[in-house]
């Protein structure tokens, strides 16, 4: 009996450090954007400054090209989302339901396109988009981001329709439906986890991507929040208050996103944890 407390007690207490962790560089993000200037180092290590300010938020709001990073980024992550998952869905369906030939070597070449080093592919891919003129936009960026997140998603959609049943599309295509009716109608709706799952994974992805953004934009008017992040670092001093203020805003569409997804998400990441 006092065994299985003092093991119910560690588990709790295990959880309580790994939740403590987890969201402690969240606080220290918060604490340091209302702490004035003159306290970020006069101060010492402290959990809260002795005086608060919004003088930080204010000036990014204001004064900065935040709102147009912030844009930029929600344009990007929202667009990128959206076609990955749609192309996702298609071939991952594909690789699930049908048998054709050359499908061993695709998937194998979907995988070798993500042992690369990203690094190694900055020079090509600005050569390739250069000419095209979809450097320095939003546009080159969701081509970029869509192409190297769409081989992870897919292998994710599959392993979901890999989990329904194939004589769902049958008793539907024996009632008369085509193939495609039956996967719109019956086989989507079923992995709406899945498809929660992979808007959430590409989302974040692409919202938190800073090497290509940085690489392909030139100036801030296409600018992503990750490489807008860098206008406050100048070449003799961080502004470190209004870094963290950014962040805490950018934290926001991050959590608003995954806030409405939240149910379906948490059925997509278990879906296929058991089977049988």
């Amino acid at each position: 009996m006092k065994q299985s407390l003092l093991l119910i007690v560690a588990h709790r207490l295990a959880i309580l450090c790994y939740i403590v962790l987890a969201l402690f560089p969240l606080f220290w993000l918060l604490k340091v954007s209302v702490t004035p200037n003159d306290l970020l180092y006069s101060e010492g290590v402290r959990m809260w400054p002795s005086r608060a300010t919004f003088a930080h938020y204010s000036f990014v709001l204001r004064h900065s090209a935040f709102p147009t990073f912030f844009k930029n980024s929600l344009i990007v992550s929202g667009s990128t989302a959206v076609l990955v998952t749609g192309c996702a869905s298609l071939s991952g369906y594909a690789l699930s339901r049908f048998s054709f030939r050359a499908k061993y070597w695709i998937v194998a070449l979907m995988l070798l396109t993500q042992m690369f080093p990203l690094v190694m592919l900055v020079a090509p891919i600005f050569k390739i988009l250069s000419p095209l003129g979809l450097t320095n936009s939003l546009t080159g960026l969701v081509v970029v981001y869509t192409a190297f997140n769409v081989p992870f998603a897919t292998f994710l959609m599959q392993s979901f329709f890999d989990g329904i049943p194939k004589e769902l599309e049958e008793a539907a295509m024996i009632d008369g439906a085509t193939k495609f009716t039956a996967f719109r109608q019956i086989i989507l709706p079923l992995t709406l986890p899945g498809i929660a799952a992979t808007l959430g994974f590409v989302f974040t992805a692409a919202w938190s991507e800073l090497l290509f953004a940085l690489m392909l934009i030139n100036g801030n008017n296409a600018a992503t929040f990750p490489v807008g992040l860098l206008t406050f670092v100048s070449k003799f001093s961080v502004d470190f208050g209004q870094m963290m203020a950014a962040g805490v805003l950018a934290l926001i569409p991050a959590a608003l996103f995954f806030l409405l997804i939240q149910r379906y998400l948490v059925q997509g990441l278990t879906a296929g944890a058991v089977k049988g």
